[in-house]
Order: structure tokens, then sequence, then C-alpha cells
């Protein structure tokens, strides 16, 4: 009895301990979730689902469950109490069908004298779409496809991903699709009627009908917005746009039946398969399917990541054009989207990359260890040639640059009679010049009547024409012969490469093995880094003006979150050492730099002064690993995207600071739940309008043009949170000042 009573004890302690225990964004999220999902069960009658918007929706229960869910979204302790909402009242509202589902409207005028116009959900309405949004989680959680990904638990970006790098064995041929068509009444009514097959609830669907005519159901296909967490986007969108193309993905599994598996004469391994499951396929299905099939063994495989459309299929190339041709018949016909036929389908083996989720897709050859070899010593034999190409134009530059000011002494010479030259050509042209012409100006004509006299108008700069028409040619024969027969026996052999070297090397004639590989967009990167001011043009690191008047702690959370970003999501790409370049020497010195215009000092004395708070920006490898040691952790925020949709792969955005909060002028965080205290007022900046399929770039893709120059206030807590990446513009009610 004794040992009974002990363990008695630890069990009730360590249940005591696990109360004391914070619990996480994700943990609290699941919890509030669990308690809706009872009350959705109990609504399961005769294999529907039945008044879920009086019972369950309209519940002041589920309505302050959907709240406290939406300030966990916005990094908002759910134990602070906020009277601004009321849902007593918001049930009887709901109750009584006079609930107002307006929104507020945003409008800017264009260029084409045409008002695009934006219309965001009242906070009010928000927490009725959170509510709805969790309970058609519950009822279409079970029924989703393994092959849809997005907006999911457990099947987001890297998922999707992962599945084409390491599940995908040796397609010949893939190509993606996209969908693209505004919500209408078409669509509106198709929906309605897959949701009727499992929800019988016209309260639900007359709700749903109400969003859509007071247009605050941004649901669009191959629009601007991509699951990134932008404020345009409703919490409903993701979930209803997975519920329509459910029925996409369950066709799909008939079509890769009817081109792999019914098939009587596939092959697989070089063996017939015989089946008597097959042959029973085979007599269910219609005679033209048969016909159709295919000749050869097949094999397709299908990602779909919300509207992206990925597929890669094993056999001939007329394989993979009847199957395409077959989806976007059924895209059209059935579910009434627009697709664009005239994707083109790729080899898989070829060296054009294929893109899908911001990022490219490619299959490559692993290469072993000889082969890695030979290519480490044409690199080095590369980086010598260029070391040594560099080396010579800073020195023919630098003569060039000599001539010029022996050219310029020259002239001032000729005039000064007793040091003129009577028999220089200089003295002899000297009459052609201009009477009160001054000295600098009469040598930058003869300057200018030599440069046309060469023909340079094609140069790329001074420093070119300086050393391939000044130098070069006055170098000796024999030195700049040498040079040029050195700069081409490396190139042959940077292009050549190979052949004889890898014959010399041990286990060159190995099997290769082909891989998938994910990159990420560099140059899509470096074009964004331009277009916010970190760099300029010629790729230096520049300092960002709109930043300058922030605190020194916020300057550096923003040039961090790019970097956060960049590690949760890149991590594992190919080329993730490329990025880590672009960390070092472009994110962390156009941050030293604009911390350095705010102070006017020089800028080893800024990295001296915030050595500590710069090293969350990575400029070592060990700084990088510890970095790595969060992977974790930012690996399961991004598994829980069905719970945190939108903040796993929300954009940087641009904010600039418009003034700080007086007394006189005070203003509240603009973050929904959010009861503190805004100490300043930040303008936002749209930088870009990206189109979609948009590359993956650490930056906002899309916000809507009336958003721009939106003043918000945000508290300093929440202002990190949005740098940094832990809540998205969804968390801000836009609505705060009118």
């Amino acid at each position: 009895m004794t040992l009974a009573k002990d363990l008695a004890f630890v069990v009730e302690e360590s249940s005591k301990a696990d109360e004391r225990k914070a619990k996480s964004r994700m943990e609290l999220k699941r919890s509030l979730e669990l308690r809706i999902k009872k009350r959705v069960k109990e609504q399961y009658f005769n294999g529907k689902f039945k008044d879920l918007m009086t019972k369950v929706i309209a519940n002041q229960e589920t309505l302050h469950d959907a709240y406290n869910c939406i300030r966990i979204n916005a990094n908002v302790d759910i134990a602070l109490d906020n009277d601004n909402i009321s849902f007593e009242s918001m049930e009887k509202e709901l109750s009584s069908g006079c609930f107002d589902v307006g929104g507020n409207t945003f409008s800017i005028a264009t260029k084409g004298a045409r008002n695009e116009i934006l219309v965001l959900p009242k906070l009010k309405l928000k927490v009725v779409q959170e509510a709805i949004r969790i309970v058609l989680e519950v009822v279409y959680r079970p029924y989703f496809s393994k092959i849809s990904h997005g907006c999911r638990s457990g099947r987001g970006h890297h998922s999707a991903l992962k599945y084409i790098s390491k599940d995908i064995s040796n397609p010949d041929w893939w190509f993606t699709l996209i969908i693209s068509r505004k919500l209408d009444t078409c669509i509106l009514n198709k929906l309605i009627s897959i949701m009727g097959e499992k929800i019988q609830d016209p309260c639900l669907f007359d709700m749903i009908q109400g969003m859509f005519d007071a247009q605050v159901l941004n649901m669009e296909f191959g629009g601007y917005l991509k699951g990134h967490g932008l404020p345009q986007e409703g919490v409903l969108s993701p979930i209803l746009m997975n519920i329509y193309l459910d029925v996409f993905d369950h066709e799909l599994h008939r079509l890769s039946m009817k081109y792999e598996a019914l098939n009587p004469d596939v092959h697989f391994g070089g063996e017939q398969l015989h089946s008597k499951l097959r042959s029973w396929f085979r007599r269910q299905l219609k005679g033209n399917d048969i016909k159709n099939s295919s000749k050869e063994g097949s094999r397709i495989h299908s990602c779909r990541f919300m509207d992206e459309l990925f597929f890669a299929v094993s056999g001939s190339k007329d394989v993979a054009i009847d199957f395409k041709s077959d989806v976007v018949n059924y895209l059209h016909n059935c579910l009434h989207l627009d697709v664009d036929s005239e994707a083109e389908i790729l080899p898989s083996a070829g060296p054009q990359a294929i893109c899908f989720l911001g990022t490219l897709i490619r299959r490559t050859v692993k290469e072993s260890p000889a082969i890695r070899a030979a290519h480490k010593l044409k690199e080095k034999v590369k980086l010598f040639a260029s070391q040594k190409q560099e080396a010579w134009d800073v020195g023919t530059v630098r003569i060039g640059k000599k001539w010029l000011a022996h050219g310029l002494r020259k002239v001032k010479e000729s005039e000064i009679k007793h040091l003129a030259d009577r028999s220089s050509l200089l003295n002899q042209i000297s009459c052609f010049r201009k009477a009160g012409m001054e000295t600098d100006h009469w040598y930058k004509f003869l300057l200018k009547v030599w440069m046309n006299d060469i023909k340079t108008k094609a140069a790329e700069s001074e420093e070119f024409v300086l050393s391939k028409y000044v130098a070069e040619p006055a170098v000796p024969q024999e030195l700049r012969e040498s040079f040029y027969e050195f700069q081409k026996h490396a190139e042959e052999y940077v292009k050549s490469e190979t052949a004889m070297t890898l014959a010399l090397l041990p286990n060159s004639s190995s099997s290769s093995e082909t891989i998938t590989e994910i990159i990420a967009p560099v140059n899509a990167i470096k074009k964004r880094l331009l277009r916010y001011g970190l760099t300029s043009s010629q790729g230096h690191s520049r300092a960002i003006t709109q930043l300058i008047l922030q605190d020194n702690i916020q300057i550096i959370d923003w040039f961090s979150g790019i970097v956060c970003r960049w590690l949760r999501w890149f991590s594992d790409y190919q080329n993730f050492a490329e990025l880590e370049l672009i960390i070092r020497n472009q994110v962390r010195k156009s941050c030293i730099r604009t911390l350095a215009a705010k102070y006017q000092v020089h800028e080893s004395a800024i990295e001296k002064r915030f050595d500590l708070e710069l090293s969350r920006i990575p400029s070592t490898q060990e700084e990088e690993q510890e970095m790595e040691h969060e992977k974790p952790h930012s690996l399961a925020f991004d598994n829980d995207e069905a719970l945190m949709y939108g903040i796993s792969y929300s954009g940087l955005c641009l904010l600039s600071l418009t003034r700080m909060v007086s007394q006189s002028r005070p203003c509240s965080c603009f973050v929904m739940g959010c009861p503190a205290a805004a100490p300043s007022v930040y303008t936002i900046h749209v930088m870009e309008r990206q189109k979609f399929p948009g590359w993956k770039t650490g930056f906002s893709t899309c916000i809507h043009p009336s958003l721009n120059k939106r003043r918000i206030g945000l508290c300093k807590q929440h202002l990190r949170d949005l740098y940094v990446g832990q809540i998205s513009l969804q968390s801000i009610d836009f609505s705060s000042w009118k």
C-alpha cells in the first residue's frame, strides 16, 4: 500500500508539473481546435454533419475559441481579458440572421482611370470565418488526399518538396499546370454542391454566399494570393480551395490507375504483371479507356500545393501528352477552371529546371569521388586564371590612369613658353584650340576626339577603355602574347575539362546515380535585394534609408528576419552556399551601413559597438550552425501549417517610421486582440505586386496597392514579431484608423 501511495503521488505531482509548464502556441491552438472538434462530432447524423451553423459556429464557446485562435496567430496572450468584443451578442446576431458580413473597403485609383478595391473582413467577421474554417477542417481533414499539400497539418511546403525529391523515382517527363479563375457564382455554386455531400446546413451555405456577395471571401485560383499570410487573404480561402480541388485529387487516382495499373501490357522490372484484381478493374472501365492507355509500363506521380500542380511521368512522351490532356480537360470541363494548356512538357534529364513552389527543381547525376576531384581541379584552374586576369586588369588600368595624368601634365607644360617643345605634335595642334578655352576643357576635347577615332561607344566603362586601348598596346608584345596564351589554355581546359583527367582517376567509370535537386532562386533573391535597396545596381551593399529612424534593435531585427526566413526555407537546398555568401557579403554589410548612416560613424566602429546584436546575422560558419539548432522548431512550426496559416511563409515587408506617439495623439497597437499601446506609427511600403507563380525570396510576394503608404500602429513586441516572421500582416486590423 505504501508503494501504491508513493506511485500515486508521483503521478499527481507529474500532472501538476505538466499544468505548470507553459504551452507553446501550437499546443494552445490545438487544444482550442480539439474543443471545437468535439462539438462538431456531436452533429454527425446518418452520414452527414447537420446544423453546424446554429449548433456549433453560432455558439459563444466556439466564437471565443476562434477569437483565441486569432490571438494566438497574432502572438497575443489569451489570458489577457479583452472587452472589445461581445460573444453573447454575436451569438444572438448569428442565430437571428442579422449578422453583418460587410468588410472594410480600401481603394486606390490606378493609371487606367480604374479603381482597385480591396475589402477586408472586420474583426467580428474574422472570428466567424475562423470558426467556420476550424469546423470545415474537422469535417474534411480525414477525406483529403495524400497528394494535396498546403495549409494542412504535416503537409506543407517542405513535405511537398520532400516528396518530389525523395519519393519520385526516375521520371522521364514532368510539367506543371497553372490554374486561373476568380471566385464567381459558377464556382461558388459548384463548391456548395460539393460541400453538400458531407454537410447538410443551409444556414452555413447562406453565410458563405453572403460573404461572397459582400466581397470579403477572397478566393482566387492562380491569382496574387498564395498562402503567404497577406492581409487580403481570408482565412477561409485555403480550406475552401482544398475542398474544391479535393474532387480533382480523387480524379487523379482514377487517371493514374488508367495509365499505369489497368493496361494488360504493363511491364515492371522486365516482367509482365498478371493479377485478378487488375483484370477486374479492366473489366469495370469502358473500352475507350483501355484503348487510350499506354502501350508500355508507365508511372504517374502528382503533387498539388493549393492550386499549384506538379506532375511527373515515367514512360513515353505520348503518355505524358495524353495524361496532361486528360487533366486539363477535367479541370476545364468539370471544375470550370482555366488552365494554361500551353505549359511545356520537359524531359526530367535535360539541363532545364522546372519552377514549382517558388523554387527550381532539376535532375542531376550524383558525382562520384573521382568526378568531384576532377571538378575540384577544374575550379582551381578557373579560380587561378580569374585571379591572374584580375591582376592584369588592375595593372593595365593603373597604367592607363598614369597615361591620363601624364597627358594632362604635358598639356599644361605646353602653355609655359620655356617648357614648350616646338617640334611636338601637341604644339602643332594647339592652333586649333579656341580662344578662352581652359586647359582642362581643351584636354577633354582632345580625349573626345581620340575616343571617336577609336570608336569606343560600346565600351563597358572608362577603365575598359584605358586598359584595352591605352595600356595593352603599350605592353611588350611578348608579355601580352604570353598572358593571352595562358588564358586561352585555361579556358580550353575549363570547357573540355575531364575526358582525359577522369580516365586517369580510379573508379571513374562507376555507375552514377541520378538525384532530384531543389534549387533556391538566387537570381530572383538578388533582384529583390536591389529592389528593397540593400544593394546597388553593381551589387554593392547599401544603407536602407527607410529604416534609419527606427531603433537599433528594430533595424537589426529587420535584417535578421531575412536571414531567419532563408535559414528556415533554404537550409536543405543544394545551393544554400550561395545564399551564405549573400548573407555574409550583402545582408550583414547592408545592416552595418544602415546603422553607420544613422550614427554618421565608420563601419568598423559600428561592428565593435553592435557585435553581440549583429551575431544574429551570421558572418561565420559557427554562427550559422548555431542557428541550425533552431531548425527542428521551425520545421514543427511549418508542419502545423493548418493551425498557423500563412505565418510560416509570410515574407518580410518594409515599414518606415512615421511619427512617435504623444499624449495628444495616442494610438493603440493594430494587432488584433493586443491591448498594448503603440509607441510609434509606421508606414507600409508596397514594393511589388508579383504575379503568380512567384519566386520565394524572403520578401512579401504581394501586398495590395491600396495598402501602400497606409499607416499602422505597432507595439515593440509585435513589430519585432512581424520582422522576424512570428506573425503576418493578416494579424493587423487595418480598420483601426479610417
